[in-house]
């Protein structure tokens, strides 16, 4: 009888939309917190050492009596990940619209491309330092690098997406390869292109992340590698879930200007591809 009269009831029906969204917002804090909890259980359960696996709890005090260390340490990697960052938007922005809409220059620069893309990039850290000393620079170039393929590749394919015979059309009306890309290609893109954005913050911060382990004497992994030299692990543990906290964030900025600018696109569906009721 419920469910007939939500079904005819307008009110019932948004105010029943309206608590199935609330629910979905409030899902991933349960879980995350359900994880936490478990963890905390565990660890308290088994015994188990703190020098291998330390508590939650654990985590938060040496987060919270290290603090001010672990908010500078955190801006200096969110601001080297940042830039490293907005290098392979810009970059990988404009190399794939020159990748999609060109096959000469597709046929002639993606294989080499691909071939630096296979080189561990930890490895080019070394030269990083040689050419511009142990510091800031190479975890940004380290962050571009790691981040940039990702962008190329999924604008290129979605201006490649776009059908031959409207290609065809627009040749005929008059259009300009370029007008083409302009009008067609790029909007058709910006899903991918967005898609590509969730997925390349993460390899960025992985970049600047090795980069400071190796090749810097601040940020957060440069804090996590003397945190373990020290046997510190709650502190190092503390730099990861910072280095979490960070990335979830500019996730998030993606996604909400992923919404406002390309809402058509992605209407109906969330940001990993499941319906919304």
């Amino acid at each position: 009888m419920e469910a007939r009269d939500a079904i005819d009831n307008p009110k019932l029906r948004r105010r029943s939309r309206l608590r199935r969204k609330a629910a979905r917002r409030a899902l991933p804090w349960i879980v995350i917190i359900a994880i936490f909890v478990m963890w905390e259980i565990v660890v308290r359960a088994f015994d188990i050492e703190q020098f291998v696996l330390p508590a939650p709890t654990a985590i938060f005090a040496a987060g919270w009596e290290w603090r001010a260390d672990m908010l500078d340490n955190a801006w200096q990697t969110f601001m080297t990940t940042a830039i490293g960052f907005l290098f392979a938007v810009i970059f990988g922005l404009v190399g794939g619209v020159l990748f999609g809409s060109s096959t000469l220059v597709y046929e002639g620069l993606y294989p080499a491309l691909v071939g630096f893309n296979s080189i561990p990039k930890v490895a080019v850290i070394p030269i990083l330092v040689i050419w511009f000393g142990i510091g800031t620079v190479p975890a940004i170039v380290t962050a571009f690098l790691i981040s940039f393929f990702p962008i190329l590749v999924n604008v290129a394919a979605g201006i490649a997406t776009v059908e031959p015979e409207l290609k065809d059309v627009l040749r005929a009306l008059g259009a300009k390869q370029w007008q083409i890309v302009q009008k067609v290609g790029l909007p058709r893109s910006m899903p991918y292109f967005f898609a590509s954005l969730k997925v390349a913050i993460t390899f960025a911060f992985v970049g600047s992340i090795v980069a400071e382990t190796v090749a810097a004497n601040k940020g957060i992994g440069n804090l996590m590698l003397v945190a373990s030299s020290r046997f510190e692990v709650p502190l190092a543990f503390a730099g990861l879930l910072m280095t979490s906290i960070m990335g979830i964030g500019m996730y998030l900025v993606a996604e909400f200007i992923e919404r406002r600018t390309i809402g058509w696109a992605t209407r109906g569906v969330d940001a990993v591809g499941a319906p919304r009721g």
